[in-house]
């Protein structure tokens, strides 16, 4: 495995950090994952796809009678 540095501007690391919390992640795994896909030639739909399946994996509480009613969702009274 190889290592790289890479030199970005402090308001680009700044806000890199603050994506790589949000992702529960960090800054190097983002550019690893970064640096991965574009060596594989990963087109933006198998991006999207790769995202979609990581942030379901994420979500931990959900459940479809967790729902809210159609009045509810449009906070109608009778």
């Amino acid at each position: 495995m190889k290592n790289i540095t890479v030199t970005v501007d402090d308001e680009t690391y700044r806000k890199a950090r603050i994506k790589a919390a949000e992702r529960d992640t960090s800054v190097s795994a983002l550019v690893k994952q970064f640096l991965n896909r574009l060596a594989a030639g990963e087109s933006q739909a198998e991006r999207l796809l790769s995202d979609e399946r990581a942030l379901r994996e994420r979500i931990q509480n959900f459940r479809a009678a967790d729902r809210l009613s159609r009045d509810e969702l449009h906070d109608r009274r009778r």
